[in-house]
């Protein structure tokens, strides 16, 4: 659409559906896919990520502290094949 025509087409999906749960105090627990594919090179790259996060104060500022796990159900050779993701919101509710 816009750019060098030398350049490699790009024709990309992304699906991310999750699921949510609040456990009460401040806990939920989610799982969510990050699928992703790549419609010119053929190849998907789809995650599949176990969290938990926890609202609380630090002083008087609340925030949210998560951490998850991420196993790939598929990737393309030499992809990752698993990771972690730690999570530090600060939150300013009204």
């Amino acid at each position: 659409m816009a750019g060098s025509s030398n350049r490699a087409d790009v024709n990309s999906t992304f699906i991310q559906p999750f699921l949510s749960r609040g456990l009460g105090q401040g806990v939920t627990a989610s799982a969510n896919l990050e699928a992703s594919r790549d419609r010119e090179g053929r190849h998907w790259v789809v995650p599949l990520s176990l969290s938990g996060s926890k609202v609380t104060k630090l002083g008087s500022q609340l925030v949210s502290i998560a951490g998850g796990v991420r196993y790939y159900l598929e990737s393309p050779a030499g992809g990752p094949t698993w990771g972690l993701r730690l999570t530090f919101t600060l939150l300013f509710p009204r």
